[in-house]
């Protein structure tokens, strides 16, 4: 079963994400501060953390960091912050994924489950965790891509898109998957945003990105990659 771990001090929204998670058959610890969620992860080895950065005894950015000391365990980010700056600070810092409150449950959810199956795709590849292909490598377990010898730097969203098709390796992922699991439900039809990402990571990994080797299109459906 797999645990989440709660960083909230919302007492109604802590309570309304126990209800939800537990009704779909989450084991769930809660944390109303930042001394506890560091202590409840180290003794409780949560699957995955849901946190607000608005805490009462610490700095949001700060647990994160602490938690990436020693886990790779996703890091979803709850928070009413709307600003760029703050939504790449969280991100830089170690965070897996940010969600503006309010938020629909229905979306938290969808993106808890894709957080929680790529960590499963990324742990069940073998110890080095790294695709090569002739043009590029990528290190899923450190989260970097190196190009001819260079370190490619890819925005979240890029590593993202990266992490769904190199974890289905020779096979298609349908455009409504890659827009749910990046972006959530209710963009399951902005096929527009894809056509922008993977033309972005094109540019940056294939040698010739009008005619790419590794990120395949299938026109109408969707993605492949193919090392």
């Amino acid at each position: 079963m797999t645990r989440v771990l709660v960083v909230e001090d919302e007492p109604q929204l802590v309570r309304a994400l126990v209800i939800n998670l537990e009704e779909r058959q989450y084991e769930v610890d809660a944390a109303p501060d930042g001394a506890t969620a560091l202590r409840l992860a180290a003794t409780r080895q949560p699957d995955a953390v849901l946190m607000d950065l608005g805490l009462p005894d610490m700095n949001g950015f700060d647990v994160i960091k602490s938690l990436r000391g020693w886990t790779r365990v996703p890091i979803l980010v709850l928070s009413a912050r709307r600003t760029a700056d703050e939504k790449v600070e969280a991100l830089d810092a170690g965070a897996d994924d940010f969600i503006t409150k309010p938020f629909s449950m229905h979306e938290l959810l969808a993106r808890l489950r894709a957080a929680v199956r790529r960590a499963a795709a990324g742990s069940s590849l073998d110890g080095t965790a790294v695709v090569a292909t002739d043009e590029f490598s990528i290190d899923l377990v450190a989260k970097k891509v190196r190009r001819r010898g260079r370190e490619v730097r890819l925005t979240p969203t890029e590593w993202q898109l990266l992490e769904i098709l190199v974890g289905n390796p020779g096979r298609l992922v349908s455009q409504r998957q890659i827009l749910q699991e990046v972006w959530g439900p209710s963009y399951s039809s902005k096929t527009n945003y894809l056509r922008v990402y993977m033309a972005q990571l094109r540019r940056k990994l294939e040698a010739d990105p009008s005619h790419p080797r590794h990120f395949i299109t299938a026109p109408g459906m969707g993605y492949r990659f193919e090392e």
